[in-house]
């Protein structure tokens, strides 16, 4: 593993269902201060690797390495404290709580650490500072994506992982999300990203990886992905076909 290399996964075989396998064998890196974008086809394995690579999948062979640690298999909270953030697609906030009491359950294993952390997502996103006493159940899915990212950054994590940020929102809101993610790789947190809006999510990447069958079929630059034959034959072609006959039905 290279000396800037902070997460790995090498040879990566995991699933829900004993004898069924989703990842076959994927190998994945980020390098630290590195935005990295993973798309591919549904089915592909693309939301169990991140689930995978934070314990809530189980790992049938393969690694996970997190700057120079193994820590394949480790559990959630264990993760956590060692610098991995994880902002799943759905149910990624407390509704019945405020946006600071949500804010607050990020940080729960490091309480005092709680006003240092508040300062820095309120500095990323100016508009929580006002609204801090919010409800999070009142909010847009695009506000509350905002609030989720957030929680995560609270134990200042290393990386940081993301399931899908901008499904669901609004074209609008999903250009925000966009920024945000590009935001918070600028501030210094090293980010995976899982996405269907695949070409938007290359645009912001340094690189990107397409999972196949649940293989790490093709890497590159964000942009050179989008120019790449092969992938626009086999992933975005398809995916651009797919999204015009929906709206011609619409």
């Amino acid at each position: 593993m290279a000396d800037d290399t902070i997460l790995e996964t090498k040879d990566l075989v995991a699933g829900y269902l004993p004898g069924v396998n989703i990842l076959n064998g994927c190998s994945i890196h980020v390098a630290r201060g590195e935005l990295v974008g993973i798309i591919g086809p549904n089915g592909a394995g693309k939301s169990t690797l991140l689930k995978a690579i934070f314990g809530q999948v189980s790992i049938r062979s393969g690694s996970v390495v997190l700057a120079g640690e193994d820590i394949t298999g480790l559990k959630a909270d264990k993760l956590v404290t060692k610098g991995v953030g994880m902002v799943p697609q759905t149910n990624n906030v407390f509704p019945s709580l405020t946006i600071e009491e949500n804010l607050q359950m990020g940080v729960y294993q490091r309480p005092r650490a709680f006003a240092e952390r508040l300062e820095f997502v309120t500095s990323l996103f100016p508009e929580l500072r006002t609204r801090l006493k919010t409800r999070a159940g009142s909010l847009s899915g695009g506000e509350r994506q905002m609030v989720a990212m957030s929680r995560a950054l609270m134990m200042d994590p290393s990386v940081l992982l993301l399931d899908e940020p901008s499904a669901g929102l609004s074209p609008v809101r999903q250009d925000e999300t966009f920024v945000n993610v590009a935001e918070i790789n600028r501030a210094g947190v090293s980010v995976l990203i899982v996405e269907q809006n695949a070409r938007r999510a290359l645009q912001i990447c340094d690189r990107g990886y397409v999972l196949d069958q649940g293989r790490d079929a093709y890497t590159g630059a964000g942009r050179e992905l989008m120019n790449d034959p092969k992938v626009i034959e086999l992933y975005l072609g398809t995916l651009a076909a797919d999204q015009e006959a929906a709206r011609g039905a619409s």
